[in-house]
């Protein structure tokens, strides 16, 4: 039998560009939208039918609340556990446990109405086994496209030195050469990977930002082999030339493109190359830091990074550049199920976008992450992936990342349940760096 759903009366942003409608339906059967509209209403009310007969049509009553498509998180990290550093992901997290507290987390980003995730990279290698055990019916999720590591060169990443020399720590694999470029690729691709993703900046000690670490040649290289294969490929950029060098190279997806010059925003715009900026983990930071002792000096880096690079994004956007909102969420500053949605609102607030034109970023935009057409939007033969909320997200997009504002979600067809208790746990004494304090016990401090 058909299982049939009806999504009745409410007010529908669908995802396309479009404006809001009024009171539109969409009739729902198996994972699929079959009408929208009065043809919704008229096909409900005759019963539509399958193979076993007619159908009951269940009702979901939208009256007075918006509906549109779930949200697409294009940069989260769902296996990563919520770390506060990078000596916590990298040491302490072992694969098994790790893998369980992804499966954990893993409900709270669907519930928050995120339906669609992508995952750049992932520790020991568990995106792959995450995203199956959710197609499975094993684990509840969003829909999950995932990487496996990170691609570094030896000069590291984002955690200096805390990077080896070679082989793979936390989220990284370091590659030292031409032929482990490939291999890599290959091996990843072998092992399931949706995604290459490489960190085409780094941070090296004593220097300030992040500086390019990987050459034009070496990201060709990325680009050709899994291409070959049918896999796109992603790069974190903080700097001009890796931006530049990975929109010539042929990267698929750009990460943060943060302080673009004239002539990577030119290269950008030229190759019509989709950017996630994933400014909500700076912008937490920066506002937000300092009530869970965030770093004066890292909360000054972030906030100048944001400021710098908004005018380009505005250009890369008015050309016609693809926007993905990203929230990294995975982290403390990012935790799972609270964040997804405030990329949204950065857009508007930061890059000058309408709320329309954000919700667009997060939902038909976001199907470019997930390789799927059928995603992003309420149409007729799409999936149905869509979330019913109270209040009108084009006049305050904030409602979007309340959950008590989420009145259902509704992914593949079925109806999430949101009534549930959140899911809590207890913090594992080896999950965190236990420090003696956060400064250092001089006579000073004793006696001041």
């Amino acid at each position: 039998m058909t299982e049939t759903l009806l999504v009745q009366g409410g007010a529908l942003i669908d995802g396309t560009g479009a404006g809001r409608r009024e009171a539109t339906s969409i009739l729902i059967e198996g994972d699929r939208i079959t009408a929208v509209g009065a043809d919704a209403d008229r096909a409900a009310t005759t019963g539509p039918s399958g193979p076993g007969g007619p159908s009951a049509v269940k009702v979901i009553d939208a009256t007075g609340r918006t509906v549109m498509p779930g949200l697409v998180d294009a940069h989260c990290h769902t296996t990563f556990g919520e770390p506060a550093s990078n000596d916590e992901l990298f040491f302490h997290r072992q694969p098994a446990y790790a893998a369980m507290v992804a499966a954990w987390n893993a409900p709270k980003i669907l519930r928050a109405g995120v339906t669609s995730a992508l995952d750049p990279d992932s520790i020991f290698e568990i995106g792959p086994q995450l995203r199956d055990a959710i197609e499975a019916g094993m684990v509840e999720g969003p829909r999950l496209r995932t990487g496996l590591y990170a691609l570094l060169t030896t000069v590291g990443g984002t955690a200096g030195r805390l990077i080896p020399d070679q082989g793979t720590l936390g989220y990284a694999e370091v590659v030292r050469t031409d032929a482990e470029i490939v291999e890599a690729v290959r091996r990843h691709v072998k092992y399931g990977a949706d995604w290459i993703k490489v960190h085409a900046t780094g941070l090296i000690p004593g220097r300030a930002g992040e500086v390019q670490v990987w050459s034009r040649h070496e990201l060709q290289l990325v680009c050709d082999a899994a291409h070959e294969l049918g896999i796109p490929v992603m790069t974190h950029c903080r700097n001009a030339s890796s931006t530049r060098d990975s929109a010539r190279a042929g990267v698929d997806l750009l990460l943060h493109a943060t302080f673009m010059d004239d002539e990577a925003l030119d290269a950008v715009i030229e190759a019509q190359v989709p950017i996630c900026p994933t400014m909500t983990f700076l912008a937490n930071l920066v506002e937000w830091g300092d009530k869970v002792g965030a770093m004066p000096h890292v909360q000054d880096i972030f906030r100048d990074e944001l400021a710098l690079s908004a005018p380009a994004y505005r250009a890369a956007h008015a050309a016609g550049v693809p926007l993905l909102c990203g929230s990294e969420s995975g982290f403390s500053i990012t935790p799972y199920g609270h964040w997804h949605a405030r990329e949204l609102e950065l857009f508007v607030r930061d890059l000058g976008l309408t709320p329309l034109e954000a919700i667009t970023c997060a939902t038909a935009n976001g199907a470019i992450a997930m390789r799927d057409d059928s995603i992003g939007t309420i149409v007729v033969g799409q999936t149905a992936d869509l979330l019913v909320v109270d209040g009108d997200p084009l006049v305050d997009l904030s409602v979007l990342g309340d959950r008590r504002r989420l009145h259902a979600v509704v992914k593949g067809g079925r109806v999430v349940d949101l009534d549930r208790p959140w899911p809590d746990r207890r913090v594992f004494a080896g999950e965190t760096v236990g420090l003696y304090g956060d400064r250092a016990l001089t006579r000073e401090v004793v006696y001041p």
